[in-house]
């Protein structure tokens, strides 16, 4: 079965070499000129047109699309316009499915996705996919449904601890003549499960109820009162597979604190944050606005450096 995939790291050396590998049946698809060209495959009920839209960074593609703004929404309705205009031109009956990179919104993130924070807003509606019979998402690691028709598989394996609960899925879907899903979840194998797990350097070592913890990746956090010395050295003795040591009695770090104070804001938010306690006044609505103009050209030039 051919196989389809979108990807945004380096789309330049991605697809250097997507023309030859078509032939074995691998489509990528890493240009904006792309969007619209789908890979047609037939069934016993006809064709389905699969469509591929690469990580579309608003910064450098908005001006391909003619969008309004810079913005997730904004280049990424344009590039379905294309898929719809495309669509439109196709045997009447034609199935579509769409595989996209993006954040939409009412779905759950976790800690370890890259973020693509543009024009202020991360998101985008499930609106924007109007039209398409089916939608394969990629970006965030969760196994989810936003709808019937637009899922994320997420990742077959945990990228953080914060992924430790998150069972690890795909799903199996198939339309039938007119359209309609059926999807099955279908559960990923578990080479080594992640754990999180708390208790005193002596009580892990010794105690028979951290047994099930040997063979697990692991965040231990350590309660004694003081930190014990060589503890990942000696914790790693038992839990060969320790990967991240935590102290929850130790008095952060200036640089800790600073982490727990911004996690989960955006640059734009942490840098009012800064303007706010250097000036002592909250940043006017023109400052917010330069500010992230400033933050969306250093976006712009690392993505345009890297893609390059």
């Amino acid at each position: 079965m051919p196989s389809l995939k979108d990807l945004h790291d380096s789309p330049r050396r991605l697809g250097v070499n997507s023309r030859l590998i078509e032939h074995a049946g691998i489509h990528l698809r890493t240009s904006v000129e792309d969007c619209a060209r789908p890979v047609v495959l037939q069934d016993e009920h006809g064709p389905v047109a699969f469509y591929g839209l690469p990580y579309l960074e608003p910064g450098l593609v908005h001006a391909h699309f003619g969008a309004e703004r810079p913005s997730h929404e904004a280049v990424l309705g344009a590039a379905m316009d294309q898929v719809r205009a495309d669509l439109a031109t196709r045997p009447f009956g034609t199935r579509s499915v769409v595989l996209a990179h993006a954040f939409v919104t009412g779905a759950d993130t976790s800690d370890s996705e890259r973020d693509i924070t543009a024009g202020g807003v991360p998101s985008v509606p499930a609106s924007v996919f109007t039209g398409a019979h089916y939608v394969a998402l990629g970006h965030l690691h969760r196994c989810q449904k936003i709808s019937s028709r637009i899922r994320y598989s997420g990742s077959p394996l945990a990228y953080s601890f914060s992924e430790a609960e998150h069972p690890k899925a795909m799903w199996l879907v198939d339309l039938d003549a007119d359209a309609a899903i059926t999807a099955r979840k279908l559960l990923c194998p578990v080479p080594r499960p992640l754990r999180q797990v708390a208790g005193t350097l002596q009580d892990l070592l010794t105690s028979p109820e951290y047994t099930e913890y040997e063979t697990c990746w692991l965040h231990i956090t350590l309660t004694d009162p003081d930190r014990p010395h060589m503890a990942m050295e000696r914790l790693k003795q038992r839990f060969r597979h320790a990967l991240k040591l935590s102290f929850s009695r130790e008095r952060p770090a200036a640089s800790e604190s600073y982490r727990s104070r911004v996690q989960g804001r955006t640059d734009h938010e942490i840098g009012l944050g800064f303007l706010h306690h250097v000036t002592g006044i909250p940043a006017t609505p023109a400052e917010q606005d330069l500010l992230l103009e400033g933050l969306e050209g250093v976006r712009t030039q690392a993505a345009a450096r890297e893609a390059s």
